[in-house]
């Protein structure tokens, strides 16, 4: 597996999503990482491909949006809606994550070790959230499919308006 870096200190955050939509051929596995995000915002969203991105850094709003087949690893923290609308593949926050992680999602797996903020897995759609921490409140809410763990606390109205969506706590 070809491993290749992106310092956002010296490249543009465009560059870097760019080379990761066209430049990234169907099935060519790669393993990119990404240095000093410092809070940059849509870093990775839209992923089509195969590919392995590790943040080494906080990550700032939709980190890993709309995801689909790609593994990231964000080693830090990340902003609002990490993950939002994912289809499929894996996110991984290894610290905390803002407000509305996993919104819309379809499908994959979004893994958080800290906490989530308000809106966690809101009108969730059929993908699987794992939360190490608690979660704020209106998590859940409307999710129509998929399942959540939350492994702490949960905010006030969990899963209101739930539809067949399952909540472990």
């Amino acid at each position: 597996m070809e491993r290749l870096s992106f310092d956002l200190a010296a490249s543009s955050l465009s560059d870097m999503n760019r080379f990761l939509h066209r430049d990234l051929a169907d099935g060519d596995r790669r393993h990119v990482s990404v240095l000093n995000p410092d809070g940059a915002h849509n870093i990775a969203v839209g992923l089509n491909h195969p590919v392995t991105v590790e943040v080494h850094g906080h990550a700032g709003y939709y980190a890993a949006g709309m995801n689909k087949h790609a593994t990231v690893v964000i080693h830090g923290s990340a902003g609002t809606g990490v993950a939002e609308n994912m289809m499929s593949g894996t996110v991984h926050v290894k610290g905390f994550a803002s407000n509305g992680a996993g919104a819309t999602a379809h499908g994959g797996l979004l893994v958080i070790d800290g906490d989530a903020g308000l809106r966690c897995g809101i009108s969730l759609k059929g993908g699987d959230i794992v939360v190490g921490g608690s979660v704020g409140s209106f998590s859940g809410f409307m999710a129509q499919a998929g399942r959540m763990v939350i492994c702490g606390n949960a905010g006030d109205a969990l899963g209101d308006s739930l539809y067949e969506a399952v909540i472990y706590i």
